[in-house]
């Protein structure tokens, strides 16, 4: 293959949440959050534009970076995985002389000129948002070595120039591209194991968005982390979509319906990796009973913080997948001149991925527990899986 892409699936990501504006286009950054946007001009629709939206002020031009973030489909507004890259950009706004915009395609094929639209504009580096900007990325890498690139969720490295696939002998080395994946299986541990030290029933659940290599690996760490408290412990999965059907990851009238399945089933807490349609798994918790008597866990961000309050009571804790500092530390790179290009696994020893404690629903000694499982995990004693039928 011209371009390798880790877990191939997103979040996020798992990359694909519900989009707070389908019109979302490319906006100058503001101190404002990047779902504020204005629409393209008519003259290239659907293309990402520069202009600052009304009542805001562009980032000073002078000698700033020009940084693009170019988020999926379903856009900011998810209160998860596209967000969190929102907040990155806003933290990296703020501490450092940049020129931020951002922008939505409105459907795979729009992904490229969106992507050129920013090189033309002489944006110095760009980072996509969830794996399926790998081509994209791998084509406008290839073609522009004089920019940089980033990529969350997929290790783009190479491009194929003479469009053989089957052949990887002929394929350009990228070396302009940062590929930024994190360790998910290892956050995933830590709120299995919190699930399990929490459930009376000894059943619980896994809601993943689409069934592809990426959303395994949460499914694989939830289960090992669960087994490694209660090894008789059951666990149910269910995707809600399969590959190369990706609504999986927008559909919460899906995720609330097999949660509920779960539920009545016997199961007392059920985890999503599942993007946008995860609302409808802490929906169908609040139906499933009284809070603590079930309960649901949340992915990427820690979304106690923004959940309704009628649900904040059923979110046990959430998988935290910092894209935030992913993002933000590739731009602090660019900005500093020490920008590379290669693979950055953002795990728990460097802070990529971790569990909430909001809603202080667990017990203290439920947090040593989880405690003692990081430091084991980060010494290596333990190894965790990203195979499901190896957990």
């Amino acid at each position: 293959m011209s371009k390798r892409l880790l877990a191939a699936g997103v979040v996020a990501a798992l990359a694909l949440a519900a989009c707070g504006d389908d019109d979302d286009d490319a906006t100058s950054a503001t101190t404002q959050a990047p779902a504020a946007t204005t629409a393209a001009p008519e003259s290239v629709p659907a293309q990402a534009t520069t202009a600052a939206p009304a009542g805001t002020t562009a980032a000073p031009s002078g000698d700033a970076v020009k940084v693009g973030l170019l988020f999926d489909i379903t856009c900011t507004g998810d209160k998860s995985f596209n967000d969190s890259a929102a907040a990155g950009l806003d933290k990296a706004t703020a501490d450092f002389n940049i020129e931020a915009t951002h922008s939505c395609p409105s459907a795979d094929d729009d992904r490229k000129p969106r992507l050129d639209l920013m090189v033309q504009d002489g944006t110095q580096l760009m980072i996509g948002v969830g794996f399926l900007w790998g081509p994209a990325i791998s084509a406008g890498a290839y073609e522009n070595p004089d920019r940089h690139f980033g990529i969350v969720d997929s290790v783009v490295n190479t491009y194929d120039a003479n469009a053989t696939p089957d052949d990887t002998s002929d394929d350009a080395a990228l070396t302009n591209v940062a590929s930024l994946v994190f360790a998910e299986e290892q956050g995933s541990f830590l709120v299995g194991a919190a699930a399990a030290l929490t459930s009376k029933t000894g059943s619980i659940g896994f809601v993943g968005g689409v069934e592809i290599d990426l959303i395994k690996k949460f499914e694989a760490g939830y289960i090992a982390g669960a087994k490694a408290v209660n090894p008789d412990i059951q666990v149910v999965s269910k995707y809600v979509s399969q590959p190369p059907d990706f609504t999986g990851f927008n559909n919460a009238a899906a995720g609330k319906e097999i949660a509920a399945q779960m539920y009545s089933g016997g199961a007392d807490v059920v985890y999503h990796a599942a993007g946008a349609t995860g609302l409808g798994v802490f929906e169908a918790a609040k139906d499933a009973g009284a809070p603590g008597s079930v309960w649901a866990i949340g992915v990427d961000s820690d979304q106690y913080l923004t959940a309704s309050p009628d649900l904040q009571p059923y979110i046990l804790t959430s998988m935290v997948k910092h894209v935030d500092v992913a993002v933000y530390e590739t731009i602090k790179a660019e900005t500093e001149g020490t920008f590379t290009g290669d693979i950055q696994t953002f795990d728990l020893k460097r802070d990529g991925v971790g569990y909430a404690t909001s809603g202080d629903f667990m017990s203290a000694d439920t947090i040593a527990k989880l405690e003692d499982f990081k430091a084991k995990i980060i010494s290596g004693e333990i190894v965790v899986p990203t195979d499901p039928t190896k957990a």
